[in-house]
């Protein structure tokens, strides 16, 4: 996908700035999959790309203590795009 193709999309519902960020990273994700990399090393690197990006804006405490809230957020679902029986 093209940036034509995602500006075009982001004139619609969810235009909010986060929403056409994550549909930047999603197609970026998509691509590298394609291209044969291990979704587990996407992952690392985008946490590691947005921490490092965080530490550098916020500072590390301020980070360490967002970092702190994610187990909670992550049981309650706000990160699950595909829910799961378990």
């Amino acid at each position: 996908m093209d940036k034509e193709t995602l500006e075009t999309q982001a004139s619609g519902p969810g235009t909010e700035p986060k929403y056409v960020a994550l549909r930047y990273i999603m197609e970026a994700w998509e691509e590298a999959v394609y291209d044969g990399i291990d979704p587990d090393c996407i992952a690392t690197a985008a946490i590691f790309a947005a921490m490092s990006d965080l530490i550098s804006t916020y500072g590390e405490e301020p980070v360490a203590r967002l970092a702190e809230r994610l187990p909670e957020r992550i049981r309650a679902g706000e990160f699950t795009v595909n829910k799961t029986k378990q």
